[in-house]
């Protein structure tokens, strides 16, 4: 076959790339940094959080009594507060100053207080106020508290009021209670769990920041075992530009199918989160996603001296990319500065398509604005990638060739200086031994 026909080239492309491949693959399981970022941190993780957000809703919240009625008006909303599944009745105290410094200690997350004269206004028909004191640093414990005791204040109202109407059957009561009611019907999370709503997106975070963990390391163990930092070493299988990339985004994207099967599939299951997931969907998002953070990763790589660089660049970037998701604070209330610069990242898609398809059920149409930006990305990506390793090539045979020069050059003035010696000059010996000697007799 000759070496300069089309199919020896193609040929020789495969081989190459599959080498390159083969290679990338023993390094994250020789490496001791890529087999923790890139396989154990993946795999236990998610399970950290998981297990953190078990509970979903906030449940049992300490809160103190400050009851100076002590009636049975003050003791019956007590009673109802503590019932509630919400809140726990932890303290009683003699004053609001003994409440507070609970509250300083965070024992508890909130006061009631009720005024002497509680029940004394209530039969009179007078207006009475319940002071609530709630400690708002978490806003879950505020909203636990402050719903429980509307609902009991709204409860206790209606009951004061059909003792006072004139009604004569139920429905009147109904009617003089509640002249205008609602209808409360949760669409999505419908068991309100913080879990459901925060959880999708951790998980996709995680799988790109461990990904361009895993790319910058790789980058950083290549410069750091070449003699003059080259991102590329000098050798016949990585001369082509295209098989470079595709040969190391083929080994992260072997893994990482894996990893992101297990973290967007197992990971919920094992903890009995909402997950509506279809295979379908799930690989229609997660190809183009992985895709993008690869070539992402590898544009990012030149920028990569030293190992450590990358662990506090992706630790850095981890809460605020969390933040320009639009999971943990509306989309529509973030600035729109920050809003077109998260664009630049897999993971504001990657985390708004996999939670509508997770949480609402959505299919590849409902999605196709997430995954059509996505391969966007991966095709930028892939040619800003492709730019970054044609440049780290050219600088690679650069330096080779400015070393080698350099040689030639050490070599031809050694050649002269050995002719000059067969002409009657001395030896490198010689001139040793007349400089130490001139040396001593100047001392």
């Amino acid at each position: 076959m000759k070496r300069d026909s089309l199919f020896f080239r193609i040929k020789q492309g495969i081989q190459d790339t599959c080498y390159i491949m083969v290679e990338e693959i023993r390094n994250e399981f020789r490496d001791e940094g890529l087999l923790i970022f890139c396989v154990l941190v993946p795999l236990f993780y998610p399970l950290l959080y998981s297990w953190i957000y078990n509970n979903e809703v906030v449940r049992d919240v300490p809160v103190a009594v400050v009851d100076l009625s002590h009636s049975n008006a003050s003791r019956e909303f007590i009673r109802m507060v503590d019932g509630s599944p919400d809140t726990k009745v932890a303290y009683f105290c003699a004053s609001l100053d003994e409440a507070k410094e609970l509250t300083g200690k965070q024992q508890v997350h909130g006061t009631i207080f009720f005024p002497r004269d509680f029940e004394t206004k209530l039969r009179r028909g007078e207006q009475v106020n319940v002071s609530v004191y709630c400690d708002m640093s978490l806003m879950l414990t505020y909203k636990a508290i402050y719903q429980t005791t509307l609902a009991v204040a709204s409860e206790i109202n209606s009951g004061i009021q059909i003792s006072q109407s004139t009604g004569f059957t139920n429905r009147d009561d109904e009617i003089t209670t509640k002249p205008l009611d609602f209808d409360e019907v949760p669409i999505f999370n419908t068991t309100s769990g913080y879990g459901n709503a925060i959880l999708p997106g951790v998980l996709v975070l995680i799988l790109q920041q461990t990904l361009l963990l895993g790319i910058g390391l790789s980058a950083g163990t290549a410069r750091e075992k070449n003699r003059y930092q080259n991102l590329v070493p000098i050798e016949k299988h990585y001369n082509g530009i295209f098989r470079i990339v595709l040969g190391k985004s083929a080994a992260y994207f072997a893994l990482y199918m894996v990893m992101a099967a297990y973290i967007t599939l197992c990971v919920p299951r094992m903890f009995h989160f909402v997950s509506l997931v279809t295979a379908q969907t799930l690989i229609g998002l997660m190809v183009p996603f992985l895709l993008a953070v690869i070539f992402f990763g590898l544009t990012m790589s030149c920028l990569v001296r030293y190992r450590e660089n990358v662990m506090l660049l992706v630790v850095f970037t981890s809460v605020p990319l969390l933040f320009m998701t639009g999971i943990s604070w509306p989309q529509s209330n973030i600035p729109w500065f920050w809003e077109a610069f998260s664009w630049i990242f897999p993971s504001t898609f990657g985390v708004r398509g996999f939670l509508r398809i997770s949480s609402m059920g959505a299919t590849l149409p409902d999605i196709k604005v997430e995954y059509q930006a996505l391969w966007i990305q991966a095709l930028v990506y892939f040619f800003t990638a492709c730019i970054v390793y044609r440049y780290q090539i050219m600088l690679s045979h650069k330096r080779a060739r400015a070393r080698l020069k350099q040689m030639k050059e050490g070599k031809a003035a050694t050649q002269s200086h050995g002719n000059g010696l067969g002409q009657g000059s001395t030896s490198p010996y010689e001139d040793k031994a007349k400089g130490e000697t001139a040396n001593k007799v100047s001392e």
